[in-house]
């Protein structure tokens, strides 16, 4: 067992955060990390135990094209300040990891500026890839090289030759006397020689106990990264968007395929994925949801599915970022915790997660076992030592009712409400509400108290003076009669749509237990260009060549009748 296994994350941009100018003039520092310490007693009553901080040292801009990397950004203040900053959150109990770029460094880091002025006969000219003396770029230096991205703002290192590789895990030492940091999060992990990480690995064994490695890693085998000699963890990528368009698409299919296929990679459970809904680089949860009533059952599973949860900076508070003209400003948002502090619409929501994620060791490090599955209902359990914790969500703009097996009969209790159900013959009957979700366990087995419920503090769209939310008796009743014939008319659409579906549902499943084929695949066409029935013969398809294919595998197939998600469940093959 280790910290970051029962770590809850708190992302923070810091020059987004405090405001710092987007490019640095280096000249004295002006100490804008001191503003985060008001931070750091919220990070803790949400529940937040470890904090992922970063860029923070010397850079021209965004603070990934590094000058320095050995000294705190100037626009954040000095090294005392991050030193301090540090020793505040290991005395509040919460540890801190930085990102680390050691991919590519900017063009006034120091041996990129010797070899402009030495060329030839510079000794860093191998400390980058593909530097060609007969090239040239847009800077007009005289000679070329290996970028990142693209850009040539970001100039990338040789991570095969030794003394870049000695530089680099010489910086992590630093690191480590200088602020007392406890990981690093490599950023474009996905990049790095293998060799180099396995080098950082060695470094982390060695300058402190349990110091953990996380990669930024977008898409393949995250077992290729995270494993017994390179790292110890990776971003999920796959996770975070299955988490959102599964709730767009109402599809909880796809969230299952995912979380299937993750915990399939990684067998033995050593390596827990660290799990997000949004960072720095892609637009808020709140943004990408469709339905913002889904921000909840979305954060339950963020905080109750295998892997380490994450929350960045302010989606705590709901708030808005979406990417706007190729710039990432609006998701990097200056933020003044007093301001934001007050709005409690999600708040409690993410605290009373926090406090279950720290109070039951199952969720950190228990076993899974799906136990029910629907486009709009999903539910699990999670073993350990003992103790079974069940989590259902509900995506349905509607109530649903839920029969879940448990282990006995008897009382069991819902951890985020408080309410008591009983389970008739190992067999749990419950109701979700409209876009909600619940967490259970057998009376007895709770550690702490439950906390208030859910539905106590319901989301509003709007904040409103109660002067503007006060309306006259009257006006109130012809609402609340418009609103009774407008949801019964919506019921009975829905009904009746259900009934269709069901009744397409049934007919395909009759037709496959009886033995009729898949319809045929057209494999001229594209998957968007499929039909449902096409894309679910395709599936088929692909799952026979990876072996036998269960009764429930083909079940989950026929039962799926949402073409956005079949053809992403298609190119996940």
């Amino acid at each position: 067992m280790t910290w970051y296994e029962e770590a809850v994350f708190y992302h923070i941009y810091p020059l987004g955060l405090t405001g710092a100018p987007k490019q640095n003039n280096y000249g004295s520092p002006v100490c804008r990390l001191k503003e985060l310490k008001d931070w750091i007693g919220h990070i803790k009553n949400i529940g937040c135990n470890a904090i992922y901080i970063g860029p923070l040292f010397q850079s021209v801009g965004h603070g990934y094209e590094t000058t320095d990397y050995r000294l705190l950004d100037s626009r954040l203040g000095e090294n005392k300040d991050l030193t301090e900053f540090v020793a505040d959150c290991h005395n509040e109990g919460i540890k801190v990891i930085l990102d680390g770029v050691f991919n590519h460094t900017g063009r006034d880091f120091f041996a990129f500026l010797d070899i402009k002025k030495n060329r030839e006969n510079s000794v860093y000219k191998d400390w980058y890839c593909n530097v060609n003396f007969y090239g040239n770029t847009e800077y007009n230096d005289g000679f070329s090289y290996e970028n990142w991205g693209g850009y040539n703002l970001l100039v990338k290192l040789n991570q095969k030759n030794p003394q870049v590789k000695e530089y680099i895990a010489d910086v992590v030492r630093f690191w480590v006397k200088e602020f007392d940091i406890d990981g690093i999060r490599l950023d474009a992990a996905d990049v790095l020689d293998f060799s180099y990480m396995q080098m950082l690995r060695q470094v982390a064994e060695e300058v402190k106990p349990d110091f953990w490695l996380m990669g930024e890693v977008i898409h393949g085998d995250y077992n290729k990264w995270a494993n017994e000699g390179t790292l110890h963890s990776v971003t999920n990528y796959q996770l975070h968007k299955a988490l959102y368009s599964g709730h767009n698409d109402h599809n909880y299919f796809e969230i299952a395929h995912t979380v299937k296929r993750l915990n399939d990679m990684f067998k033995n459970g050593n390596v827990k994925l660290y799990n997000f809904v949004d960072n720095h680089d892609v637009e808020r949860i709140y943004t990408k949801l469709q339905n913002k009533d889904h921000f909840v059952p979305v954060h339950i599973l963020l905080y109750t599915l295998p892997g380490i949860p994450s929350l960045y900076y302010g989606s705590e508070f709901g708030i808005e970022g979406r990417k706007e003209k190729g710039s990432d400003d609006s998701l990097r948002p200056r933020l003044e915790l007093k301001e934001w502090i007050k709005n409690e619409t999600y708040v409690g929501l993410i605290t009373r997660l926090g406090k279950l994620r720290n109070q039951y060791k199952a969720f950190a490090y228990g076993s899974f076992e799906e136990l029910c599955l629907t486009n709009r209902q999903y539910a699990f359990v999670r073993r350990w030592k003992g103790q079974s914790l069940y989590t259902a969500v509900n995506n349905d703009e509607n109530p649903a009712n839920l029969t879940l097996p448990v282990e006995k009969s008897g009382k069991y209790q819902g951890l985020l409400s408080g309410e008591i159900v009983e389970a008739e013959g190992e067999r749990l009957f419950v109701t979700l509400p409209a876009c909600q979700g619940e967490v259970w366990i057998e009376l007895g087995q709770q550690e702490g108290n439950p906390v208030l419920s859910l539905t106590e503090r319901k989301p509003e769209k709007n904040q409103k003076d109660d002067e503007e939310k006060q309306a006259s008796d009257s006006s109130v009743r012809e609402k609340e009669e418009s609103k009774e014939i407008s949801d019964t008319e919506e019921k009975e659409e829905t009904a009746l749509e259900g009934k269709k579906a069901e009744e397409k549902t049934a007919q395909k499943t009759e037709g496959t237990k009886g033995g009729s084929e898949w319809v045929e695949i057209d494999h001229s066409k594209r998957y968007e260009e499929m039909s449902i029935e096409e894309l679910q013969a395709v599936i088929y398809e692909k799952m026979r060549k990876n072996g036998p294919v269960t009764e429930r595998m083909k079940q989950d197939i026929i039962e799926n009748i949402y073409h956005n998600s079949l053809v992403t469940w298609a190119k996940s093959f």
